[in-house]
């Protein structure tokens, strides 16, 4: 069985976290247990906004 790194699981926690920044941010309904009810297109739009969330602070620090 293969160990995770402590930097993994706190980046874990980190994306998990906006996760539910995100969803609740947007109304989407994420449950901490099952989401396999979720539609296609609201966990895209979950995703899609972390990326431009990240993305976006990535320009912020490396901007000169």
């Amino acid at each position: 069985m293969a160990t995770r790194n402590r930097s993994s699981n706190r980046s874990s926690g980190a994306f998990n976290n906006m996760k539910y920044e995100v969803a609740n941010e947007l109304g989407v309904n994420l449950n901490e247990e099952y989401n396999g009810d979720l539609s296609s297109r609201d966990a895209g739009r979950i995703g899609g906004t972390i990326v431009k969330k990240v993305f976006a602070a990535y320009r912020n620090n490396h901007q000169q």
